[in-house]
């Protein structure tokens, strides 16, 4: 009797089997999917937050709940951190290896903060633009001074910030959260020839449009369509479209791919 094809062989080893992984700004979004996909390729997830304990606690539960059989220490733990502060981005890394009993393997910086009011540069205020900055440059700096000196060395390693297509398509009225991704993109890149010699490597992973609470914020029904519009799939983009490239680069797989910026963004620019 023919088999199924679309039966997973439960033999195939998972590829990141307890590994420690932190995924800032999990508790929703782009972020939460990646940590739940990293989760199903056998890692340890650190769910952190800003402010929402129980998006984060639903999170963490579900990871959990999948695991078979149920273990102890749980295989996902939510740590609140403000990653535009020292003090909490190192007790986010201390938490993780005091949980895990492990240092970290993995740090995919996902945190972000933009203006929902999508002003023009006259019109951006200093609060607004110091506000993303310190969120998104200050605390992928942060996380990522943090993760250099601390990710386990020797193979495995990895560090992976999340940018935007926006970088490539410099779109009027993003112009502080743009700016702040490319700062980002920069420190990538360096960071991964300062890196020489570690095992670690550090990219970018840069989404076109996708569809989450932050996408949609301050957008009007004709702005969201013609986003679309010019997508060549005509569609937004879902967390899931992300995830996989993220699980790609936390893995052995993608050890040759360093310093780069992976748009994934269906053509969008």
């Amino acid at each position: 009797m023919a088999t199924s094809t679309n039966t997973p062989s439960l033999s195939l080893p998972l590829p990141l089997k307890d590994r420690v992984v932190i995924v800032t700004g999990s508790s929703r979004g782009i972020g939460r999917e990646i940590a739940i996909h990293l989760a199903q390729l056998g890692a340890k997830l650190v769910i952190n937050y800003t402010s929402n304990s129980a998006q984060a606690d639903v999170v963490a539960a579900e990871i959990n709940s999948s695991a078979s059989p149920a273990t102890y220490p749980p295989r996902a733990i939510t740590v609140k951190a403000d990653v535009s502060d020292p003090a909490q981005v190192k007790s986010l890394f201390d938490s993780a290896e005091q949980a895990f009993d492990s240092p970290v393997h993995v740090l995919v910086n996902s945190a972000g903060l933009l203006d929902p009011k999508y002003p023009t540069i006259a019109n951006t205020s200093l609060d607004d633009f110091d506000r993303i900055f310190s969120v998104n440059a200050r605390g992928a700096f942060l996380c990522c001074k943090e993760a250099a000196n601390r990710l386990k060395r020797g193979g495995g390693g990895r560090i992976i910030l999340i940018s935007t297509s926006l970088v490539g398509a410099l779109k009027p009225g993003y112009a502080a959260y743009t700016a702040s991704k490319a700062a980002v993109e920069t420190m990538a890149k360096i960071l991964a020839k300062e890196l020489k010699g570690t095992g670690i490597t550090a990219n970018c992973v840069a989404p076109g449009p996708i569809a989450t609470e932050m996408f949609f914020d301050g957008k009007s029904e004709e702005m969201v369509k013609k986003v679309i519009e010019e997508c060549p799939h005509n569609r937004l983009g879902q967390s899931k479209d992300v995830a996989p490239v993220v699980g790609f680069l936390a893995t052995d797989a993608s050890e040759w791919v360093n310093g780069q910026v992976i748009r994934v963004n269906g053509g969008y620019v």
